[in-house]
């Protein structure tokens, strides 16, 4: 994938996981976390942005094949290979996906690696929660959750629910009171969100910063691209990783 070619490659083996990781930049470290079909041309131009404003940034690959393309194919072929992986909770309420572990372990080790007051992360449509499952135990204070769409919203209950066990529910509400911001980006009528905002809203408190567009859409820092929600997730990063933008 060209857009990759000047980006450090490496498998990486933490919580008994491996998973291919490409990093790029200095300073202070942000995780990008890659949607359905997994990471493309834009998923890599939006983490170039957020390289050129002075983070180091990972990106995991978690499913997909880098390059493939976002086609009707592509996306259907990875959507019914997602479902039946176990480390995803795609239906379950009230449970963190598993391979939110592995997230964890890889943001405790970039931090130790750079420094800085914590950790950005952004997780976008099915991997948007995994931002807040990753606030609950490890060093991030810059979590994004990017249309957060898990468990599908199915139903009432599954639309409300954060993908949080109800342990982790308790951390994420703890650490939010204690200060930690958490930033919501997506389109206010994309049905695949639910109403999980108004769970975080009742959660979190003012604590959750929610932004919301009008129109049709779904991914808000890619294929349908908010210029003013990538800039509000750049100068979240700058902020709370003590970024001089």
């Amino acid at each position: 994938m060209d857009a990759l070619r000047s980006w450090q490659h490496d498998e990486v083996t933490l919580a008994g996981e491996t998973h291919e990781v490409w990093r790029k930049g200095s300073g202070t470290g942000v995780i990008v976390i890659h949607e359905i079909p997994g990471i493309d041309d834009l998923l890599v131009a939006f983490a170039e942005e957020v390289v050129a404003r002075g983070h180091t940034v990972l990106l995991p690959r978690l499913f997909g094949t880098p390059g493939a393309g976002f086609t009707a194919r592509n996306i259907a072929g990875d959507l019914a290979r997602f479902c039946v992986r176990r480390e995803f909770s795609t239906f379950a309420r009230g449970r963190t996906s598993p391979v939110a572990g592995w997230l964890r372990a890889l943001a405790r080790r970039l931090h130790e690696d750079v420094g800085g007051p914590g950790v950005g992360v952004v997780g976008m449509c099915f991997t948007g929660g995994f931002a807040l499952a990753m606030m609950a135990d490890a060093p991030v204070i810059a979590p994004v959750l990017a249309e957060p769409s898990l468990p599908f919203p199915i139903g009432a209950k599954r639309g409300a629910d954060l993908g949080l066990s109800p342990l982790d529910l308790v951390a994420v509400t703890r650490k939010a009171a204690e200060g930690c911001e958490v930033l919501g980006l997506r389109y206010r009528t994309d049905a695949a969100t639910g109403t999980r905002f108004d769970t975080l809203r009742r959660e979190l408190g003012h604590r959750f910063i929610a932004v919301e567009f009008e129109g049709k859409g779904h991914s808000v820092l890619t294929h349908d691209r908010q210029e003013e929600g990538v800039s509000r997730v750049l100068d979240f990063f700058d902020e709370k990783l003590g970024v001089d933008a």
